[in-house]
């Protein structure tokens, strides 16, 4: 799988990632890890940081080992760029066609994410930081997915995955219309997404919440000590239709004056083995 989406939103009040932590790594907990970075509610932040936050990981807690679900042709970091992290950058994709368009450099790993039999004793415990973006709403079975990163994350890793959440209307609508349909629209939209550069791929939306009611239970069940969900709020899918465009954004503001998890747009699940 490769991410759905590489969009850069607008953004209102972004925040630098930098400093160091006054808690040994082994201590700090993802809830202290993200209040230093003080994400800002907007989309916008979400976007524009997520590497930051990769890079924070790298940084403050030593997570040297990473792997990158659904990479794909596009991974986060380019060789050079990883080389000068000081991490060994592992990129697994479903499909190995977008595997063979990586960048030539990284290990690369072809299985499913969510496929039970997918973590052998060969994969278990080799990575201190698994991450994807746009990856795991295209997963069918985001349980067992999850499953799956806790056996392939070394003791004390953290597993991150950047996905779009229900019940955003964008997200609403791709599930309701036929999937040929949104394709389209979405072609329509974002002229530049091609099956050549940035394929659109069916999503399935399994456990795509930010509520962290709903996904605590599940996390914790499969195995992780510690969860920590960061919401954000807008997109800018109705950028191109001014009416529409208006309501959501009054629908948004008023989310984000109630905390309504369900309007949500976007979400970062951490959980740490």
């Amino acid at each position: 799988m490769a991410r759905a989406d590489s969009r850069t939103i607008p953004l209102a009040g972004t925040m630098p990632l930098t400093g160091v932590s006054s808690e040994p790594p082994g201590q700090l907990t993802l809830a202290s890890f993200f209040e230093r970075r003080a994400p800002d509610i907007r989309s916008g932040w979400a976007w524009d940081n997520y590497r930051p936050t990769i890079e924070a990981f790298v940084r403050e807690m030593g997570l040297t080992r990473l792997l990158e679900i659904g990479g794909g042709r596009s991974p986060l970091f380019t060789l050079p760029e990883a080389q000068e992290l000081g991490v060994t950058l592992t990129v697994n994709d479903i499909s190995e066609e977008e595997l063979r368009n990586a960048p030539e450099g990284f290990d690369t790993a072809c299985f499913d994410i969510s496929d039970s039999g997918a973590v052998t004793d060969e994969r278990k415990e080799r990575h201190d930081l698994i991450f994807s973006r746009m990856v795991f709403e295209h997963v069918k079975d985001v349980r067992t997915a999850w499953s799956n990163v806790r056996q392939l994350l070394a003791p004390g890793g953290v597993g991150i995955a950047f996905i779009p959440t229900l019940y955003a209307l964008p997200y609403v609508a791709n599930m309701a219309i036929p999937e040929a349909v949104s394709s389209r629209v979405v072609k329509l939209l974002y002229p530049h997404r091609t099956d050549d550069s940035e394929p659109k791929f069916p999503a399935h939306y399994d456990w795509a919440f930010s509520d962290e009611r709903k996904l605590r239970p599940m996390l914790e069940g499969v195995g992780f000590s510690d969860v920590h969900i960061v919401p954000f709020y807008g997109h800018d899918y109705f950028a191109k239709l001014p009416v529409l465009r208006e309501a959501d954004e009054m629908l948004t503001r008023l989310a984000i004056r109630r905390d309504w998890r369900s309007l949500t747009a976007y979400a970062y699940i951490v959980a740490r083995r």
